[in-house]
């Protein structure tokens, strides 16, 4: 059941999203409406007498009539009902009723609101009740409701941690037999901590099930063995997955298809199936996905094609899929995917389209969009000696998305690197969030394609360059690099060797002019080598051994590049170097090492080799037995754990070993990254409820500006005061504007065309009297023309300073972001603007001010006077909390802000709001709407 507002204007269709929950599964939470009579009777039938008496304090085995009207007939205001559904299907219930002091129904200015749950049993301890508590206490807020106040037995200990875990304030009483808590609903630094942390599991939950699946069916297996599901269903087999294994094929007429139990249809299936592969053309996966859905599955990979991928038919097709898939509570990757890859040896799951052998286990997780690319990485990683933990091609992406799989491997102690494939950031918001976090643990390296809008995604492209898309992404603690080789480069290094402890590089090889070629690359990458050693061309394997561990063993050097070319004699093997540059490594371990090799392919194999299993291949089943977990054992090669990454070209060996560098002074630096102030003068809520009545009548897609009065009045909630204009349409009115604000004054132009450009001869400074005032008007629009077009303003002067422009916008690519430059056009033309993401800290901002390149003239530069930039800072972090706490805010411009000796000024500011985006980050957990 799906309502619109064409069938009830009043229904709130915003509060509608789906939610992961405590054990992977997925539900949909909305508003409970009218049509939802036979629903709530159905779902209260199949809740316990417990569970009853518990929510009403007395024996209630069923609902009257006037309980189904009370509770389906709301006013989405003062009275509110929710639902978690799966299907069709209530699966628990909260609701909450305005009241006022005296506890009697009530309505607006009354701030309170009497809050009860009901979970059905089946579904209790899946975090139904948390999800829904999330969500009822964003629309309380957006209600004007500031408190829930909950009576609760004693014994229903389950309902009281719901509200005592969800760390908003609250007070704790005993009255009359039962419990009586009252939550203050403004959130807090705890309950935004617990919402993500609950966030994290669930979701990290739900990539578990589909990696970790303990059976798998593969629906559309031909019978002739060829075609993509045969493939998957083979790659599966042969890999050795220790689950239970099964085929689907309508037309199937025996039991086995490729040594495995066949059945026509999934229903036929005697025994629960986790996850389900699919196979068969687009039109024909609603039946598939029906038929897994009803059967259970937890999870599906949709390899079908012919969704996003192939047009707005397509696209449509691939929500409709979406909204299906969730409406069983399954999780998607797809459509349109290459597939899944868990290494784990207790599973060793392979379904994807990659045949065997599978890659071998290792320490680096990967994830991309592209199957073709998928490919690419797969083989170049498996050529070099690389093992992975596990991998995702999501292909379409529309369910399961890289914020997920960086959810898995937060926590994911098999993973050592992230290595992330993207074209689209998706929720750039969360994707920074949830990369920063993880990098602080362990890398995240990402090579970004698709700089314009690719086919299947409904994403627009940045409005930032490509450098500052990539800065803001650093600053998160993501490596970015630009191609796949670079990430694969960069991938080997991380997962092989430690982090360098600075920037200082050793150079050590047996050619002068390979070593020289590295010097230069070290120098480029901003870092700081050493004069490299030539050991000459006739330095045998000792002689390498020697050198390394000296320079390893040094106090001068934080990591080592070894360069190597072919002997001219034949008695130096490539297995000996290898040896010998171990045995160095062991004797000095902690520092990073990378090999510049010059047509020494033997070498390479050498240095990555991987471990040899202990047992032989697995014997597969003989033709026409059936396959079964056993018949498999685990026999999967790892990568070696002693190996060192080899590279054909010192400009790449160098270019890992400096992202390194720069990844290991960010995690240093993390340890005081600063705080996001807090000042006690901001009136949050008053400007919550201030952007509420400026949206109110704004169309959902429609984006306002608002007038200087309105910016001036939400800036000032933030303790931000732009110094106010009065217009100017003729001379008269200048005088009488100058008269109130009190000379000296500024005459300026707010035409579109001349604001902002005093290079044009627009703006007129220090007017002391009313003569010269009129003078400068009439010169004004003697040279620039009529009144009725240059928009006239006066405005009081202010202390001289420098004249700056801060900023912030909500950039598809990178989120909320604040920026930073000095006003005029030389810096636009210069492009010297810097950029932070929100929220800014302390640290962020002072960084910010000091890293444009123009920032000498803030600190006296030549004789000046140092400018005041600790107020700069409060400023720029006064507009980042702005941003931050108010999704409405898509962006600021606050132009020119002067800064003077003492204090700033902001002589103009620009707001532009609009209503959230469905898919924010700031609200409720929720996943990405269809």
């Amino acid at each position: 059941m799906r309502m619109t507002l064409e069938s009830d204007p009043s229904y709130p269709a915003h509060w509608e999203a789906d939610v992961v929950l405590r054990d992977g599964g997925t539900a949909r939470i909305r508003p409970i409406t009218t049509e939802d009579a036979g629903r709530l009777v159905s779902f209260y039938e199949q809740v316990s007498d417990e569970s009853k008496y518990y929510r009403f304090f007395a024996p209630y085995p069923r609902l009257s009539d006037r309980d189904v009207h009370r509770f389906t007939h709301h006013d989405y205001v003062d009275r509110v009902g929710l639902a978690a559904t799966i299907g069709e299907e209530f699966i628990g219930t909260v609701r909450y009723d305005r009241i006022g002091p005296d506890g009697r129904p009530a309505s607006a200015p009354a701030d309170e609101a009497e809050v009860a749950f009901l979970v059905q049993d089946a579904h209790q301890g899946r975090g139904v009740a948390s999800a829904l508590l999330e969500h009822i206490g964003a629309v309380a807020r957006e209600r004007g409701i500031r408190r829930f106040a909950a009576e609760v037995l004693p014994a229903n200990t389950k309902m009281i941690k719901v509200f005592t875990d969800v760390g908003y304030q609250q007070k704790r009483s005993f009255e009359d037999g039962s419990v009586h808590l009252t939550l203050d609903l403004e959130p807090t630094a705890e309950s935004l901590a617990v919402q993500r942390a609950r966030e994290q599991r669930a979701e990290a939950r739900s990539v578990q099930r589909l990696l970790a699946p303990g059976s798998v069916a593969v629906v559309g297996v031909s019978r002739s063995g060829a075609g993509v599901g045969a493939a998957a269903l083979r790659n599966l087999r042969d890999s050795g997955f220790h689950g239970h294994l099964y085929a689907v094929n309508e037309a199937v007429t025996r039991d086995l298809l490729d040594g495995v139990r066949a059945y026509r249809t999934v229903a036929a299936i005697d025994a629960p199936v986790d996850l389900a592969v699919i196979a068969v053309p687009a039109d024909r996966v609603p039946d598939a996905v029906a038929a897994c859905g009803e059967h259970g599955v937890q999870g599906l990979v949709v390899l079908s094609a012919g969704y996003g991928d192939s047009g707005p038919a397509g696209l449509a097709r691939q929500r409709e899929l979406l909204r299906q898939v969730r409406s069983y509570g399954m999780r998607l990757i797809g459509p349109n995917a290459y597939g899944v890859i868990n290494t784990a040896p207790e599973v060793e799951l392979n379904a994807s389209l990659t045949p065997a052998p599978m890659p071998v286990r290792g320490r680096t997780g990967l994830f991309t969009q592209s199957g073709a690319i998928g490919i690419a990485l797969l083989s170049a990683l498996l050529r070099r000696g690389e093992g992975l933990s596990s991998f995702v091609s999501a292909g379409n992406r529309a369910d399961v998305s890289g914020n997920d799989i960086l959810q898995y491997w937060y926590e994911d102690e098999a993973t050592d690197v992230a290595l992330l494939y993207l074209e689209t950031l998706g929720n750039p918001r969360k994707f920074t969030r949830l990369a920063r976090r993880t990098a602080a643990v362990k890398p995240v390296v990402v090579a970004k394609g698709g700089r314009h809008t690719p086919a299947g995604h409904v994403v627009p492209g940045t409005r930032l360059s490509e450098d500052t898309v990539s800065a803001l992404l650093r600053q998160a603690g993501v490596i970015r690099v630009d191609t796949v080789t670079e990430l694969v480069d960069v991938g080997l290094l991380l997962a092989s060797q430690p982090l360098p402890a600075g920037p200082r590089i050793a150079v050590l090889g047996n050619s002068e002019s390979l070593g020289v070629l590295t010097y230069d690359a070290c120098l480029t990458q901003g870092l700081r080598p050493l004069p490299p050693l030539d050991l000459t061309t006739a330095a045998s394997p000792e002689d390498f051994r020697t050198a390394l561990a000296a320079a390893l063993a040094s106090d001068d050097c934080d990591a080592v590049v070894v360069t190597a070319i072919p002997w001219v004699s034949e008695h130096a093997l490539a297995d000996d170097l290898a040896d010998a540059l171990r045995e160095a490594v062991a004797e000095a371990p902690g520092k990073p090492v990378a090999v510049v090799h010059v047509e020494l392919a033997e070498l390479v194999q050498a240095l990555s080799a991987t471990r040899a299993p202990d047992a032989g291949a697995p014997d597969l089943p003989a033709a026409g037995s059936p396959w079964t977990p056993a018949a498999t054992p685990a026999v999967a090669a790892t990568a070696a754990p002693d190996r060192i990454p080899s590279y054909p070209a010192a400009e790449r060996a160098v270019k890992a070993v400096a992202e390194a560098v720069r990844y290991g002074q960010w995690r240093r630096a993390l340890a005081d990254a600063g705080q996001v102030p807090e000042y006690e003068d901001i009136d949050e809520a008053g400007a919550a409820a201030q952007l509420a009545g400026l949206l109110a009548d704004v169309d959902g897609g429609a984006v306002l500006t608002l007038s200087d009065w309105d910016a001036r009045e939400l800036l000032a909630r933030y303790g931000i005061r732009v110094l106010p204009t009065l217009p100017a349409p003729s001379p008269d009115a200048a005088v009488r504007a100058a008269g109130i604000l009190g000379y000296p004054v500024a005459l300026k132009t707010t035409a579109p065309h001349l604001r902002h450009r005093a290079d044009l001869g627009g703006v007129r400074l220090d007017i002391t009297n009313e003569a010269e005032l009129r003078r400068s008007y009439e010169e004004l629009t003697d040279a620039l023309g009529k009144p009725a077009e240059l928009q006239p303003v006066i405005q009081a002067m202010v202390p001289r300073g420098v004249d700056t422009v801060v900023r912030s916008v909500i950039d598809p690519a990178a989120g909320a972001v604040l920026s930073f430059g000095l006003a005029g056009v030389a810096s636009e033309l210069l492009g010297d603007t810097a950029h932070r993401l929100v929220p800014a800290t302390d640290r962020d901002a002072a960084a910010l001010i000091r890293s444009i390149r123009a920032a000498p003239l803030l600190f006296g530069w030549r004789g000046s006077d140092p400018v005041d930039t600790p107020a700069l800072e409060e400023v720029l972090l006064r507009l980042s909390r702005l941003v931050d706490d108010h999704p409405e805010v898509t962006g600021v411009s606050l132009e020119p802000v002067v800064v003077a000796v003492e204090g700033t000024s902001v002589l103009s500011a620009t707001v532009r709001v609009a209503h959230p985006p469905a898919r924010g980050d700031l609200g409720p957990r929720t996943l990405p709407s269809y």
